[in-house]
């Protein structure tokens, strides 16, 4: 891992209809538009979804780095992250953010030693430690075979 600070950068454009269009050097551009419950399409992602997205890929990637650093033998894991948008103080935010972890160990591991390092991934993942809605995780170990 290079040293920090890290930095990243992404340019996002738009008219004044249609959907935007968000880039970064050497990735492929991604058309964002507003989700239905803002009478978007519904058919792009929506920066709600990806700030989602975001708070499950950092877990997810924080559990592997974890997990290749314990010798954990697992075979897959899944994240789900919900978020609720509401009005508070009369601005709209995040206030609440759920995320389900599954994870699927090799036969003879741990599920103490798993979920460690599930909660482990939760507590260095710097998305969420970089959002103040109130965070809940909740995990569930399956050991393959079983």
């Amino acid at each position: 891992m290079k040293a920090l600070p890290h930095f990243y950068s992404v340019r996002a454009a738009a008219g004044t209809e249609g959907n935007l269009r968000v880039t970064t050097e050497g990735l492929s551009d991604l058309a964002i538009a507003a989700p239905a419950d803002y009478d978007g399409p519904g058919d792009h992602w929506s920066p709600e979804q990806l700030l989602m997205a975001s708070v499950s890929s950092c877990l997810i990637l924080s559990f592997r780095a974890l997990a290749k650093l314990s010798n954990l033998q697992w075979q897959a894991i899944e994240c789900n992250s919900s978020g609720e948008l509401d009005k508070v103080d009369r601005r709209v935010r995040f206030t609440r953010i759920q995320t389900r972890a599954r994870l699927t160990i090799a036969a003879g591991e741990s599920r103490d030693r798993a979920e460690s390092l599930l909660n482990k991934a939760k507590d260095i993942c710097f998305i969420s430690n970089s959002l103040t809605a109130a965070s809940q995780f909740s995990t569930l170990v399956i050991v393959a075979g079983e």
